[in-house]
């Protein structure tokens, strides 16, 4: 098997955000075409699956678990996260997660923007994953 190639962010991002919305439980209620284009996912696959959807299986359990303490404290969290595309390639995001409200004040879901991660942030946030997952095994 070929090992997975990275893509090529700058490019495929054109500028623009990759967004989407979740519920309360990290289930996709909304995708930007962006998201779609980079994922390689339509929107149909998208909305009602897990976010985890594209969890790359190099991302420590731990970073995810401190961005969900973080965000259902109603605090908006900012990390770097390595996503797996739909044809097994990967991309690296710089990834703003932040809690949206109803009408009322109440935490009704959350909304993630993201834009291509610089490689230098990518290099060192990699070796920091990397040492999170071998404290995991």
């Amino acid at each position: 098997m070929e090992k997975p190639v990275p893509i090529d962010e700058e490019y495929v991002f054109e500028g623009r955000a990759i967004v989407s919305e979740t519920d309360l439980k990290g289930i996709i209620t909304y995708a930007n075409r962006k998201f779609c284009e980079i994922s390689g996912y339509s929107v149909d696959e998208l909305v009602g699956e897990p976010h985890n959807i594209i969890r790359h299986p190099d991302m420590p359990k731990a970073a995810f678990a401190q961005m969900w303490k973080t965000i259902q404290s109603g605090t908006m969290w900012h990390g770097l996260v390595k996503n797996l595309r739909k044809d097994g390639r990967y991309y690296w995001v710089d990834t703003e997660v932040t809690p949206t409200y109803d009408d009322n004040g109440k935490v009704k879901g959350y909304m993630a923007a993201r834009k291509p991660a610089s490689r230098q942030n990518i290099e060192e946030t990699a070796a920091l994953y990397e040492k999170m997952l071998e404290q995991e095994r």
